[in-house]
C-alpha cells in the first residue's frame, strides 16, 4: 500500500542528486580555469561563471535531499497510520471501540527482588525472568509493592 505522495518524492531526490553532481562538476572547472590563470582580472570569469552557480548548486541540491527525505518519512509514517487504524477489531462492540482485553491473566504472581510492583506471573515485565520470585504477601499488605499498571494484579493474595 504505496501512496501517491511517495512515488511523487522520487523526483524531488534525483533532482536533488543531479544538482549536487552538476554542482560539483562546476566547481571543479572553475577551480581548473582558476588554478590556469596568473592574473585575477583572468580568474574573475572562472568564478562568477562556474564556481558561485556550482556552489550554488551544491546547496540547492543539499535542500531538496534533505526535502524530500522528509517527504520519505512522512509518507511512511501516514501510511504506517494508516495500516494502524485500518484494521477493525474482530472485538470491537457497535461503537466501535474494541474491548479491553487483559494482556495477563495468570493467577500466580511475581515480584522482582528490589522492585516496586507485584505482577501476574504472565506480565510481560517479569516473563521469562529467572530474578522473578514469588510475592510475599506481607509486603503486599504494608504496601511497599503496588499493583503494575500493566498486568493490572488482583489485590487479593494469598
Amino acid at each position: 500500500m504505496r501512496t501517491s505522495r511517495l512515488r511523487t518524492v522520487h523526483p524531488v531526490l534525483w533532482a536533488g542528486w543531479a544538482a549536487l553532481a552538476a554542482g560539483a562538476v562546476l566547481c571543479v572547472v572553475g577551480w581548473y580555469g582558476v588554478s590556469g590563470e596568473r592574473y585575477a582580472e583572468r580568474q574573475l570569469p572562472y568564478l562568477a561563471s562556474c564556481t558561485i552557480p556550482g556552489a550554488a548548486l551544491i546547496i540547492a541540491g543539499a535542500v531538496l535531499l534533505t526535502h524530500g527525505r522528509g517527504s520519505v518519512a512522512a509518507a511512511r509514517v501516514e501510511e504506517l497510520h494508516g495500516l494502524l487504524v485500518a484494521g477493525e477489531p474482530a472485538d470491537a462492540d457497535e461503537t466501535g471501540r474494541a474491548a479491553p482485553t487483559p494482556l495477563a491473566v495468570s493467577a500466580d504472581l511475581l515480584m522482582v527482588p528490589g522492585g516496586t510492583l507485584w505482577h501476574r506471573a504472565d506480565c510481560p515485565l517479569v516473563a521469562g525472568k529467572a530474578e522473578a520470585v514469588p510475592v510475599d504477601s506481607k509486603l503486599v499488605a504494608s504496601g511497599e509493592l503496588d499493583p503494575c499498571p500493566i498486568c493490572e494484579p488482583a489485590e487479593e493474595t494469598d
